[in-house]
């Protein structure tokens, strides 16, 4: 890598729209010398894109080995297990993400029985051999960690003013200043657009009142630089053109699925090609209503499982909480 390089970041987001289960926001971070800006301006060769591109062509639910095998491999956690590799991956540690959680309810979303790596030896060594090519094209991928929101701390923070898109813009904010301290210089991140946001400066949280020049701000972009953080881009449709966002979105959906699982097998030992993913749909709804006694019986409290839901959650916020 050249004396000239520069960082860029990659952050996106899932389970935003989701009914269960939490939000998960990841970023990638890479060192990118002048062949990588390049490179990243253009559209991979054939054999990568098949492995990486937009997550929603390449993956589905209950369909996590692609993202586990990109995880795998940008970790360097290969042999551990899914409960070793989520601590690589999480941004605050599961220590952290624990402490709101009623001691009866903990199990629901960190017990770990049942749990096995899925990606064949085959994808892991294909995915390893694709790292080492972005390498050579002058993209080194330095870190890649996900921030992760439970149901109960988005319905807290929605009590206390903070709507989803509130909470998954401050956690990108937070990945992107945690990744520009490790990076020693400003970087270049480039984000998912959040709903329906266009002018990012009212919603800031951990970037609030920080000193920046707006460069760009309307449907398909906003865009921002601060002096002393460098340039955030909010894009439409990242997923599907910039790869260090599609690596966020395929490590960020693996991230998400384990942890869904985990909620699912909790309450009932099914197929695992029937477990719910947490989002609106027939099968989500009916494992709620299954399990409606069972967590009634446990006293499992309603905002440690599902999430509350207003008109609100439909629009752009209108105006941050403080």
């Amino acid at each position: 890598m050249g004396p000239l390089a520069n960082f860029r970041i990659g952050v996106d987001e899932n389970g935003l729209g989701a009914r269960l289960g939490p939000l998960v926001v990841t970023a990638v971070l890479a060192r990118v010398d002048e062949a990588g800006e390049k490179a990243l301006r253009r559209k991979l060769p054939k054999r990568i894109r098949a492995d990486l591109d937009d997550s929603k062509r390449l993956v589905s639910h209950g369909n996590i080995a692609l993202g586990e095998a990109w995880a795998r491999v940008l970790t360097g956690d290969v042999d551990t297990s899914p409960a070793g590799l989520f601590e690589r991956l999480s941004f605050e540690g599961s220590m952290e993400l624990k402490r709101p959680c009623p001691s009866h309810v903990e199990s629901q979303c960190w017990a770990v029985a049942g749990e096995a790596f899925e990606a064949p030896r085959e994808l892991v060594s294909r995915i390893a051999a694709h790292r080492v090519a972005l390498v050579e094209r002058g993209i080194e991928i330095i870190e890649v960690k996900s921030s992760v929101l439970c149901t109960k701390r988005l319905n807290d923070r929605r009590e206390r003013g903070h709507n989803r898109f509130v909470s998954d813009l401050h956690a990108m904010e937070s990945l992107i200043l945690a990744m520009r301290k490790t990076a020693g210089t400003n970087v270049h991140a480039i984000c998912g657009k959040v709903g329906g946001i266009g002018e990012y400066g009212k919603f800031f949280g951990p970037l609030g009142g920080w000193l920046h020049n707006i460069l760009e701000e309307g449907r398909k972009l906003s865009a921002y630089r601060f002096p002393t953080v460098g340039e955030l881009h909010f894009v439409r449709d990242a997923d599907a053109s910039d790869a260090l966002v599609m690596l966020a979105s395929l490590v960020g959906k693996y991230v998400r699925e384990i942890l869904m699982s985990r909620i699912a097998r909790h309450y009932e030992r099914t197929d695992p090609t029937e477990l719910p993913s947490g989002y609106h749909d027939p099968i989500t709804a009916d494992f709620v209503k299954r399990t409606d006694l069972v967590r009634l019986r446990r006293k499992v409290p309603i905002t440690c499982f599902e999430r509350a839901r207003d008109i609100a959650d439909q629009l752009e916020p209108s105006a941050p909480a403080g």
